[in-house]
């Protein structure tokens, strides 16, 4: 790690892991192994198996590749292995990633273990779970590079519960959060306050992360796909498209009157639109509050100063607006590595773009920020 000053610390809120191909196959219980997630192939094509359901044909390479011309994982022939450089799967050399980028901490999210499971099985998803977050325990946390983000099945909330209770007990310091309906329930639904109960209590934040939906981009967009808008208007559009409807989800349903100190992170999908959604949410308040069941006591935007964090984009230019608009201590940054589109410049990137802030503001956003939201001391 970098001998820095513990104000300079410089932390990644967005990288990812890419799990090894037999990850499943070698952490999950015995009896739900015949059903591990795993990666087969037909006439040298590769399939991704969950819950015994074929996915991504011939795409794999693509869940990764940050090190690669993007002709070449779009063009096929790559393998899922193609797509992961060995920063993305081993310690060691994440560890060495880390000290070249000046980086100390990278918060760590699965690429895998964050698309959604195709099986009812509720026990299986509780499994698939559990073998991740041993895995990454057991592969990553001595390295003390990392911030741990446990997964958990939000279509089992007591099983939920249990395993992030128990995940917390070891360290891990978030969890991720599913950005869209589970069960026709929206992420505010008051069926989810037991987690978000122990989210408060141990002081971690829910981080909701934008996930790949197979349909080709976020549910709101997916009709829009069947005239082909391509790749740049699917992640273009898709990261928001999934984090708005969940981030004002958890205003208007109240969580935050529930929950005051629960800290919520909107991660991968910039931080630009947040003042957006603040101004949106309050000027229509104004009209319609006092139709809902219960009324706000509080503007949307008010909410969202006091438990929201926005993670930004190397490049975007609305950091320091976002700083005045939305809170000095609310704006983090990442990298998004290795997948598809970030960018090995990201840490160059964002220090470029944040220059002309005052020293301050800059450690804040490129460290000091995410050093007090994950509690890295």
């Amino acid at each position: 790690m970098q001998d820095r000053q513990r104000n300079d610390r410089v932390v990644d809120c967005d990288s990812h892991v890419m799990e090894p191909p037999d990850l499943w196959q070698n952490y999950l219980e015995k009896k739900y192994r015949d059903r591990a997630i795993r990666i087969e192939k037909d006439d040298g094509v590769e399939t991704l198996i969950i819950g015994e359901t074929p996915m991504l044909k011939g795409a794999l390479a693509g869940l990764g590749g940050a090190h690669l011309p993007r002709k070449e994982l779009f063009g096929g022939g790559k393998t899922y292995m193609d797509g992961c450089p060995p920063p993305s799967y081993d310690a060691t050399a994440r560890a060495r990633l880390l000290d070249e980028w000046q980086v100390d901490y990278g918060v760590l999210f699965p690429t895998i273990g964050i698309l959604p499971f195709p099986t009812e099985d509720i026990d299986l998803s509780n499994a698939y779970c559990r073998a991740y977050n041993n895995w990454q325990k057991e592969t990553f946390e001595s390295s003390g590079r990392v911030v741990p983000i446990a997964i958990i099945n939000w279509h089992d909330v007591p099983g939920a519960v249990a395993e992030l209770s128990e995940r917390i007990r070891q360290g891990f310091k978030g969890v991720f959060v599913p950005p869209e309906t589970v069960n026709g329930k929206r992420p505010g639904d008051v069926i989810f306050d037991p987690i978000w109960q122990v989210c408060q209590e141990a002081g971690i934040p829910g981080c909701l992360h934008v996930i790949v939906r197979f349909g080709g981009s976020a549910v709101p967009f997916a009709a829009w796909h069947q005239t082909s808008p391509g790749p740049i208007f699917s992640f273009g559009l898709g990261a928001t498209g999934q984090l708005i409807p969940a981030m004002a989800s958890l205003v208007i349903d109240r969580v935050y009157e529930r929950f005051p100190r629960l800290k919520i992170v909107s991660v991968e999908a910039g931080c630009g639109y947040a003042a957006y959604l603040m101004d949106r949410l309050d000027q229509k308040a104004q009209y319609f509050n006092d139709l809902l069941p219960n009324p706000l006591p509080m503007k949307p935007s008010d909410y969202i100063r006091r438990n929201c964090y926005f993670v930004a984009e190397p490049e975007e230019r609305t950091i320091g607006a976002m700083l005045e608009l939305v809170g000095e201590d609310r704006i983090l940054w990442g990298s998004d590595y290795p997948h598809i589109d970030s960018t090995l410049d990201a840490p160059n990137l964002i220090r470029q773009h944040i220059a002309h802030l005052s020293d301050d503001r800059q450690k804040a956003v490129l460290g000091e920020n995410a050093v007090k939201l994950f509690g890295l001391g």
